[in-house]
């Protein structure tokens, strides 16, 4: 039961990778806004292998602001393993998510706060309206992904949403519940089910720094989702294999008839090749998807640790 005496608290999990140029000005910004709000705060900062000063500029805010806690990985898990493991040890009342280079505005956590207290929502996420600033050919390939994944999934993928958002306790022990390794969060928040408010901002370019998200990587992370949430490419590739199975007895009826008729089995050797290598090519695009949903179950069933941490802060 709650102290009614107590005031909430509310945890911010910032996941870094190299952004030891972004972090005092996102410490800045969210000192200013605790100052602003009734709640109290604690901000959890995962460190996920960064090369750079993050670790040390992560020590030195433990010193000075009781508020700070860090965690840091032995390695590079990746910005999913960097989420859950805040979603672990976050001990707020309610839970948010921020990116360290301010393209999540904290100023938005007043109004999410209010929507949770006053409407009766579990989470309010924000989504942005434009792409501005970023490049044109990654912003038509991430519109294309969400429609074409809306369509292919019964679990719905916002457009443009962000990791930010601000959760209950009780969504994020949903989250802390599901223990995969393969993990896709936007479908994640999406498939525990809780009442669900956007909020539409415009996009906010870094305060500093640079993106870490590479075309390929956002492509393997498209990747990631269509086949941790959709079986769609399965059944796609099944099909594929009945209307190629069909297509090439129907070429058997024609080139027996043709033999038949005109007596010249030799020519068209050159159309029948491409249709071998077509076919061939073919096969081995099914192969591939077949390969990818056994290679994710491959690696779930070898239960290894979403994370692995080597210094922190947070004392159990």
């Amino acid at each position: 039961m709650k102290n009614p005496f107590k005031k909430e608290v509310i945890s911010i999990i910032v996941p870094s990778y190299n952004e030891a140029e972004a972090l005092p000005y996102f410490y800045d910004e969210v000192k200013s806004l605790a100052k602003e709000m009734e709640q109290e705060f604690e901000f959890i900062f995962v460190n996920d292998g960064s090369s750079d000063d993050t670790l040390t500029i992560l020590r030195n805010l433990a010193d000075s602001d009781k508020r700070v806690k860090y965690i840091s990985f032995s390695r590079n898990f990746g910005k999913e393993a960097a989420m859950y493991a805040g979603f672990e040890n976050a001990t707020g009342d309610y839970v948010t998510v921020m990116d360290a280079d301010l393209q999540d505005p904290p100023q938005l956590l007043k109004e999410m706060i209010k929507i949770i207290k006053e409407e009766g929502y579990d989470s309010v996420g924000v989504r942005r309206v434009t792409r501005k600033g970023e490049p044109v050919i990654r912003s038509f390939f991430a519109r294309r992904f969400y429609k074409i994944i809306n369509k292919m999934s019964d679990t719905e993928m916002v457009d443009g949403a962000r990791d930010y958002r601000l959760m209950t306790r009780q969504m994020v022990n949903a989250l802390v519940e599901m223990k995969e390794y393969n993990r896709y969060s936007k479908g994640l928040f999406s498939f525990v089910g809780f009442k669900t408010k956007w909020l539409e901002y415009e996009n906010i370019e870094r305060v500093a720094g640079e993106s870490k998200w590479s075309f390929w990587g956002l492509f393997k992370y498209a990747i990631e989702g269509i086949v941790g949430f959709s079986t769609v490419p399965l059944v796609m590739a099944s099909f594929l294999g009945v209307f190629l199975c069909f297509v090439a007895f129907l070429f058997i009826a024609i080139i027996i008839c043709r033999t038949l008729i005109f007596g010249d089995p030799v020519s068209g050797w050159p159309s029948l090749a491409c249709i071998i290598i077509f076919i061939g090519g073919l096969q081995l695009l099914c192969i591939g998807v077949i390969g990818e949903y056994l290679a994710k179950t491959y690696l779930e069933t070898k239960k290894r640790p979403i994370y692995i941490v080597k210094d922190t802060n947070i004392k159990k």
